[in-house]
């Protein structure tokens, strides 16, 4: 008789286990690439002009991205406390009043010898002496195209050092295309300096000491070309928008700057105010060059990735004459400031904002632009100015100051004066 056959057992199948990452070890985040906007046809042959109104300019179709030089290390860390390059009474005054006070201004670079770049300074200097002592402006933040035309070492004597050398603040700044840049025109000698190499010099020393090209103003030791400054009562990110007007090069997988940027809208303190700076302008009206597309997607997907974290300030620079925007967001409303005409520009390069073309009238503020909530409230395309910022708990107070060039005392009000209100969200000015 045959043996009976066991039955066969099905053998349930063992919970997988789940991976744990190592005592000591995090699991790095998730890069996320930006979304760029569709590039026109490479075989363009001209410059398409803007609809009337349009603050954005369409994309370049052959974006020029310059890499920062891999001779220079950047740090792990790319935060900068204000406190450890200011004189400790500075913070002192800041704690005792509640409000901090600080200039900013952009291309400036005065190669053209027509003396801006020095009355602004001077004007600065005259507003720095007769500030309370507790509330004098403690540092400029320069917005980019420090020095023209390609930021060379040999140029930041005549063009930054010497006319500032007066002026009793600091200097921080990012770096704008003309700093960045290595493009020589045809028949011009080889650049001889790598991207950004004055700029890594006297922005990005290793420490603060002397430089060769000044016996009064030591160098800046700030961390990286894009940075935070740490503030008692505002954080301030530095983005690096490269010579085209960008963060990233568009053709990597790998958008390390708009991680970055991402990563700091999410650290920033809350009870603080948030204030952006960069040097393409997201908005402009100008005819010549427009808002940059990349650098506003750039910022819009970098606040969407971090949990709608708006900067409180936009400051941007690039076009050389001031503008200042409002956007609607919700029910917020946030500043958006061009503020280029530090002295690069004379009264004839100035860029102009573009005229109604069936009328060939100028603008009048307040104006609708065709982008949805983006207000343009005032703009000077005739003089060149500064911005000076108060910033307390409760408020972001702008004033632009110009200035009419004939070299006299400058004594007149701000030309614009703006708040906003950081419990509200809303601007008004």
């Amino acid at each position: 008789m045959a043996a009976k056959k066991k039955s066969a057992r099905k053998a349930s199948p063992k919970p997988a286990r789940k991976s744990s990452p190592k005592p000591g070890k995090k699991s790095s985040p998730k890069l996320l690439v930006m979304k760029y906007r569709a590039k026109p046809p490479g075989n363009s042959v001209s410059k398409p002009r803007r609809a009337f109104g349009d603050p954005v300019a369409l994309p370049k179709p052959h974006p020029n991205f310059v890499a920062i030089p891999s001779t220079n290390k950047q740090p792990k860390d790319l935060s900068y406390a204000l406190a450890s390059a200011v004189d400790p009474s500075v913070i002192s005054g800041i704690n005792a009043t509640g409000q901090m006070v600080f200039f900013s201004v952009g291309d400036t670079g005065d190669i053209n010898a027509t003396g801006i770049t020095r009355d602004l300074a001077l004007q600065m200097e005259a507003l720095y002496n007769s500030s309370p002592a507790n509330n004098k402006p403690a540092w400029l933040y320069h917005l980019g195209d420090v020095v023209y035309y390609n930021g060379e070492s040999i140029d930041y004597r005549d063009q930054f050092y010497d006319p500032y050398k007066f002026l009793n603040s600091l200097i921080f700044a990012v770096p704008g295309n003309h700093d960045g840049q290595t493009i020589v025109n045809k028949g011009d000698p080889p650049d001889p300096e790598p991207s950004l190499k004055g700029f890594f010099a006297n922005f990005c020393d290793s420490k603060r000491q002397p430089s060769q090209s000044s016996p009064y103003r030591l160098t800046m030791d700030q961390p990286w070309p894009y940075w935070v400054l740490n503030t008692p009562l505002a954080t301030i990110i530095g983005l690096y928008s490269n010579v085209d007007g960008s963060l990233d090069n568009s053709t990597d997988t790998n958008h390390p700057q708009f991680n970055w940027l991402i990563s700091q809208l999410k650290a920033a303190d809350k009870t603080k105010a948030l204030l952006l700076t960069v040097h393409h302008c997201p908005f402009s009206l100008d005819s010549e060059h427009g808002g940059y597309g990349d650098i506003l997607d750039a910022i819009d997907q970098a606040v969407a990735a971090s949990g709608n974290r708006y900067p409180d300030l936009v400051l941007s620079g690039h076009v050389h004459n001031y503008q200042r925007f409002s956007r609607q967001i919700g029910n917020r409303t946030y500043p958006y400031i061009v503020a280029g005409n530090g002295g690069y520009a004379s009264a004839k390069t100035m860029h102009k904002l573009q005229v109604n073309p069936t009328t060939k009238a100028r603008i009048t503020t307040p104006f609708a632009t065709t982008q949805s909530g983006v207000t343009l409230q005032k703009y000077n395309e005739d003089l060149p100015g500064f911005l000076r910022l108060t910033v307390s708990s409760t408020t972001i107070k702008g004033e632009y100051f110009t200035n009419d060039m004939t070299g006299g005392d400058q004594t007149a009000p701000a030309f614009d004066t703006f708040s906003f209100d950081l419990t509200t969200k809303k601007v008004t000015g």
